[in-house]
């Protein structure tokens, strides 16, 4: 049994460590007093990079265990929970100062920069825009949503797959809101790891493309039950590819009969106007 807690409070903190959460609350149960500040977060050393390595290995080896099984879904269980109770913070702050917000999520190579290129082109003289993008590192995404007249801020996450509402409240908490109108958050390309944390914004848009095949919506349903619109991209390159387009929506609306469904080309605009108006801009 020792063995089982020192299993549980090092399992613990790697999920601390990933969300950088504290769960535990202050006597006035407020959530932001107990999160960890980025500069007090110091660099694993190799002894403990290492021992989270062991410990990712007990899990997969151990996971088949009841008891083990059951403590790993308790504690994401009880991050998630937190994560959604920020997450609810952040939406009030957005609707508070009037924002319209949009949390895009898809595969790596999907389009989702691209689309966000020409939508920013078409709103930013009308709206004032900020975009966060999430990528393990470099900032090119954000370079390149910066071209057309939108204020950017990148957050590298590292070896974490995926941003959460502490990633989010670390940018806003520092950004004066009542300068913008739209905040575009885009997260790490990837169709499984987003659907862990809600981010605290109006809509989630899952991008898409042809180029991933007609059983990528089937293979990956879990983003496409939580999102407000689907965007199935590259359509420019559908016959070539010969795509089954057809089935791809009906998947989407298969396992979310309320999405809406949009295809689109960002290297030729097609549909870009269409999607700015189902968005609300």
């Amino acid at each position: 049994m020792n063995s089982l807690n020192t299993l549980h409070n090092k399992k613990k903190s790697i999920f601390l460590h990933y969300l950088k959460i504290n769960i535990g609350k202050n006597k006035n149960n407020d959530i932001n007093t107990n999160l960890l500040k980025i500069t007090q977060i110091k660099k694993m050393s190799d002894k403990e990079e290492r021992e989270i390595g062991r410990i990712k290995e007990l899990e997969s080896t151990n996971l088949a265990r009841e008891e083990i099984r059951d403590l790993v879904i308790e504690t994401k269980k009880e991050v998630e929970k937190e994560n959604e109770i920020l997450a609810e913070r952040i939406n009030n702050e957005f609707l508070k100062n009037h924002i319209k917000s949009f949390d895009i999520v898809g595969a790596i190579g999907a389009g989702k920069t691209a689309l966000l290129e020409k939508i920013s082109e078409a709103i930013s003289s009308k709206y004032r825009t900020l975009a966060i993008c999430g990528d393990i590192t470099t900032r090119v995404d954000a370079n390149r949503i910066e071209q057309h007249n939108v204020e950017t801020v990148q957050i590298n996450t590292g070896r974490e797959c995926a941003l959460n509402a502490y990633h989010i409240n670390q940018i806003i908490k520092n950004k004066d809101l009542t300068n913008y109108d739209v905040i575009f958050i885009e997260n790490v390309g990837n169709l499984i790891c987003p659907s862990e944390f809600t981010l605290g914004t109006d809509m989630r848009i899952i991008v898409v493309s042809i180029t991933e095949g007609e059983w990528v919506i089937e293979k990956h349903p879990m983003l496409f039950k939580m999102s407000d619109i689907a965007i199935i991209n590259k359509i420019d390159l559908l016959e070539r590819l010969g795509t089954n387009i057809d089935k791809m929506i009906s998947d989407a609306k298969k396992y979310n009969p309320n999405i809406e469904v949009i295809t689109t080309s960002a290297k030729t605009g097609e549909n870009i106007e269409k999607l700015i108006k189902i968005m609300g801009l």
